[in-house]
């Protein structure tokens, strides 16, 4: 099993190690792509294209982004040709964006939700495998558009 990655600006440095504690627990290996002092400046659309990028190389299969709301990491990611990042914030959007839209990457808002439900998050969308059947299309047609754009 490849390693998660993950990362976290300054704002989620808390919230990210409890993350990968709980990950290490699960003995679910972790790369950690941001600084781990909670005072250190970290910029978050760096640290979200590095993992993306990572991912888009196959260095890993998924990856977990955290920082205030998840929104900056979730829009950042989605720049990376064939990511798809999901901003999670219920054990249910992250079961879909797995099974439904493939999603590689869950981003998470430490300003926005506590540590047990951002850990019952990851393990839902862990649990989760993509499903094919009907949103196959839809992700293909995701690629596809990203396609058309990247030609423009």
């Amino acid at each position: 099993m490849l390693p998660i990655a993950i990362g976290a600006d300054d704002a989620a440095t808390e919230l990210k190690n409890v993350i990968i504690a709980f990950l290490q627990q699960r003995d679910i290996p972790v790369t950690d792509y941001a600084p781990g002092h909670p005072a250190a400046q970290t910029s978050y659309p760096d640290i979200a294209f590095q993992v993306a990028q990572a991912i888009k190389d196959e260095k890993h299969q998924r990856g977990i982004l955290l920082c205030g709301t998840g929104i900056g990491m979730s829009i950042v990611a989605n720049k990376v040709p064939g990511i798809r990042a999901a901003q999670c914030h219920d054990t249910y959007s992250a079961q879909r964006a797995r099974k439904s839209n493939d999603a590689q990457i869950i981003t998470l808002g430490a300003r926005v939700i506590g540590p047990e439900l951002a850990k019952s998050i990851v393990e839902a969308w862990l649990l989760s495998e993509f499903e094919g059947g009907g949103s196959a299309p839809k992700v293909a047609k995701i690629g596809y558009y990203e396609q058309v754009a990247g030609q423009r």
